[in-house]
């Protein structure tokens, strides 16, 4: 089962090849989705300070009855702290928001502050400062792993040759028509594992006539055949939901999509729109330069 399927950070510690993604799932249901996906064999579960939930995700896990030890969880600093201080503060107000001695990743949200999302500047120093906090963070065992999100090349580069512990995750927008291969290929090639968030695009690729007539081809919906895929890029997916019934057909993805079906998936042109996600600035940014 794909549950059971792990990847391994380059410092030893296994992450759940899938997790639940629980963005704009607010503070008390969040509580009953987290427990709800333990319930079913999801340990991995993802939140950030940005998400306004991480109150309810800890308290979730503490319902669960689930060991702690067995539950990986992420959480984000905030993309608009750029300095120390302040991403020390951060760092510790997400412990005690998720009510936890330790927290298995933390990851810098965005290159950019939200207004200013892919705007041309890569707040190089800014960037520094907080991951600076995540270092020491980590080092004092607050942290098991620490990461970034949205980051492009530049971006990883600036704290691979400048910070002191090479970032372990990268975790970008990805799903079929949207695959940044770039980025994915140097993270990988950095032993940084890549994590594929939005792999169903908010739902916009479900009625995507081809991924509809080859999801039909492997007897799988178009989310599970969209799950799949990520997992084939060997990135981590991170599927959003709300309802256990969907989250159980999320995790009921253990079959292999052929080489060659990949490749029609990965030259299919980007879509057209992410509907109501259109203004949030990960998916906007998606057609600036088109």
């Amino acid at each position: 089962m794909v549950l059971n399927e792990v990847y391994t950070l380059s410092n030893g510690v296994e992450i759940p090849k899938l997790g639940l993604g629980t963005w704009m799932i607010d503070d008390e249901r969040v509580v009953q989705v987290v427990k709800d996906a333990l319930d079913l064999g999801y340990r991995h579960i993802d939140t950030a300070e940005a998400y306004r939930n991480e109150k309810g995700v800890g308290r979730g896990i503490k319902e669960s009855g689930v060991d702690r030890k067995e539950i990986f969880v992420t959480t984000k600093l905030e993309g608009d702290i750029k300095n120390y201080d302040e991403a020390v503060k951060a760092i510790e107000e997400s412990l005690e928001r998720l009510d936890m001695n330790y927290i298995d990743l933390m990851i810098i949200h965005s290159p950019q502050p939200w207004a200013n999302f892919r705007d041309g500047n890569h707040y190089f120093e800014g960037n520094l400062e907080a991951w600076r906090a995540l270092e020491e963070a980590y080092e004092a065992g607050k942290l098991r792993a620490i990461g970034v999100s949205n980051f492009e090349q530049v971006d990883l580069e600036n704290l691979i040759n400048n910070g002191k512990v090479k970032p372990m995750v990268n975790q970008i927008l990805a799903h079929i028509t949207n695959v940044p291969s770039g980025v994915i290929e140097y993270s990988q090639s950095q032993d940084i594992i890549v994590e594929a968030y939005s792999p169903i695009a908010h739902g916009a690729i479900l009625d995507h006539p081809i991924v509809k007539k080859m999801a039909e081809k492997y007897e799988v919906s178009p989310a599970q055949l969209s799950i799949r895929y990520v997992i084939q890029l060997d990135t981590v997916a991170l599927p959003k939901s709300i309802s256990k019934d969907h989250m159980k057909d999320n995790a009921a993805v253990d079959f292999t999509i052929s080489e060659e079906d990949m490749k029609t998936l990965n030259e299919l042109p980007l879509i057209e729109t992410y509907g109501d996600d259109q203004i949030m600035p990960v998916f906007s940014s998606q057609y600036k330069n088109k």
